[in-house]
């Protein structure tokens, strides 16, 4: 069953796609607000998904169930990584993916973004795609099942560009972690563009600036 979403689409019959999963504890809403700052007006048509991750109990939050796209066990959120949910959400944004293929969107005109949980997802699914994708947006993130690519890597999407947007003073994801994540994926022949601004877990405007300019040189071409 696909997972219910909030779509937004910048003008009609959009040939072009950005799925942008949230981080912890947020919806599907949390980065729709940021449209407009972020879309050029010449681009073309452009439809954004943004999926609501399921429910589900967070052991570092002492169980409480809440929207997440895996289970984080402790505060350093680099260990005991839940693999199995993970994968869950892997499939889930190849759902998404492969629904947008049947409206029209070719896999190549498709942009993978996430922000945390979501930024994990993202790269560990985008990675994965059999198909080629346009690139990954991965903000203030990390990445899970690393030493797994060599097996499980795609080819088609051996060299697919990453945006990586990180704040220097992050509490919840301190930068070494997406620092690391960019060294092993540009050691894997990735052409990662890494942006470190002086904030905390969150998004700026440079930022936001920073993404529209690199979104529009690699989505639409």
């Amino acid at each position: 069953m696909s997972l219910p979403c909030v779509e937004i689409e910048t003008a009609p019959k959009p040939v072009h796609a950005v799925i942008w999963l949230h981080g912890l504890g947020a919806d599907g809403n949390d980065f729709a607000p940021i449209i407009p700052q972020l879309v050029d007006p010449a681009w073309p048509a452009l439809r954004f998904v943004f999926p609501h991750a399921p429910p589900r109990p967070v052991t570092v939050n002492g169980g409480v169930r809440m929207r997440a796209w895996y289970d984080i066990s402790g505060m350093r959120i680099q260990d005991k990584q839940d693999a199995a949910g993970l994968r869950e959400s892997i499939a889930h944004v190849e759902a998404l993916i492969a629904r947008e293929v049947e409206r029209g969107v070719a896999s190549r005109h498709i942009l993978l973004a996430g922000f945390s949980q979501g930024g994990a997802v993202v790269l560990a699914a985008g990675l994965r795609h059999a198909q080629s994708l346009a690139g990954i947006v991965a903000l203030s993130t990390y990445l899970m099942l690393g030493d797994e690519l060599a097996s499980e890597g795609s080819t088609a999407n051996a060299k697919l560009p990453i945006f990586f947007g990180h704040g220097s003073h992050d509490p919840v994801v301190p930068q070494p972690l997406g620092a690391a994540a960019r060294d092993a994926l540009t050691a894997r022949g990735h052409a990662v563009a890494w942006h470190s601004y002086p904030m905390a877990h969150q998004v700026c405007l440079e930022e936001i600036a920073d993404l529209r300019a690199w979104i529009g040189a690699h989505l639409f071409t």
